[in-house]
């Protein structure tokens, strides 16, 4: 049963003035203390991988704010829609931003890891969780697609002629475009990540995902090249750095597109972004080679969607041999097409 705010007000008021606390209570007839949310969350927070803390720590922040001081079973579903609503309608406006549906999708993704963890604690009954009765918002299309040859040309243009660093701008573009990496993958990268001799980086990406992904064997040099002009010597080094040395981070491809759409007004207008060169890549390997193989290209592990593809996966030589038709170069691990089944 959950109290009215007004009665629960009056409640702790009461305890107050008689100088005696909801713990005193609890202790004196034999109960359990049930924890605010402001006393749980940093056990959350703890458990929690470091990227649902990326994900999520600015809502359970909020949840802090609004709800600290009550005991986790006193939040109702309509707390969190209300808090949901809050999120959306203050969510920083972007030009590529829904009107803050995605902030809106997790605040209630927040809130269920919160109270997923509280029912596996046993603070509150199976199928108590008031966030898993609010509904997420509709996931709309995304508007990303492929770029045709012609606008991945002139990007790269581009970035090898104006910039601070066009070799660093051009060797990103280029990872992204023959791996079809993500931009943590990019950065993740170590100097013992690189095989330079079959051609190979190690990625580790989105829900801590690790695989090698063939790259061409004169990226692996120019990769190999930059590491140790930059610095990067020990095996554990960070593989991709500025010209001072330092270590990269997610500025650079924040400060790379936006030069790019100062440059190219489609860019800007349309939000361009690295995640479009995965799909520009995938969506090449998905048409010239199936979806198998796009399905490795891309790293994906998952168990979602159909049961076939349960029995469509690709090895470490199909995809090698996907990126040698893309980049027209030979790859050491590369097979002919005849041997993956494909025509030419």
């Amino acid at each position: 049963m959950k109290l009215d705010p007004a009665r629960r007000a009056a409640a702790h008021a009461l305890l107050a003035e008689l100088a005696v606390s909801v713990a005193d209570l609890h202790a004196a007839i034999g109960g359990r203390v049930m924890p605010t949310v402001g006393e749980y969350l940093p056990r959350v927070r703890a458990a929690a991988t470091p990227s649902s803390r990326r994900t999520y720590g600015t809502y359970w922040a909020r949840m802090v704010a609004v709800w600290g001081d009550w005991p986790l079973d006193a939040v109702a579903a309509t707390d969190v829609e209300a808090l949901q609503r809050d999120c959306s309608e203050h969510a920083v406006r972007r030009s590529n931003g829904r009107g803050g549906r995605h902030a809106g999708e997790n605040v209630i993704s927040a809130a269920r890891a919160l109270f997923t963890r509280a029912i596996a604690d046993g603070l509150i009954p199976v199928g108590a969780s008031p966030a898993h009765q609010v509904r997420k918002p509709r996931r709309l299309p995304s508007p990303r697609r492929a770029l045709t040859p012609a606008e991945l040309a002139e990007i790269n243009e581009v970035a090898r002629t104006c910039g601070n660093d066009v070799v660093l701008d051009a060797l990103l573009l280029r990872l992204h475009t023959e791996t079809a990496c993500r931009r943590g993958g990019a950065l993740g990268l170590r100097v013992m990540d690189l095989d330079v001799r079959q051609g190979l980086v190690r990625l580790r990406e989105k829900g801590e995902t690790l695989r090698w992904q063939p790259i061409t064997l004169d990226l692996a040099g120019r990769l190999a090249e930059h590491a140790a002009v930059r610095g990067a010597v020990l095996p554990q080094d960070p593989l991709l750095r500025y010209r001072t040395g330092r270590v990269l981070t997610s500025r650079r491809y924040d400060h790379l597109w936006k030069r790019l759409g100062e440059r190219l007004p489609w860019v800007a207008a349309q939000c361009v972004s690295t995640h479009w060169l995965r799909h520009t890549t995938l969506t090449w390997v998905e048409r010239n080679f199936g979806y198998g193989i796009a399905r490795a290209y891309a790293g994906h592990t998952d168990n979602t969607g159909p049961a076939t593809t349960t029995y469509i996966k690709a090895d470490l030589q199909a995809v090698a041999t996907a990126l040698a038709a893309l980049t027209g170069q030979p790859h050491p691990l590369a097979t002919s097409l005849a041997e993956l089944g494909i025509r030419t």
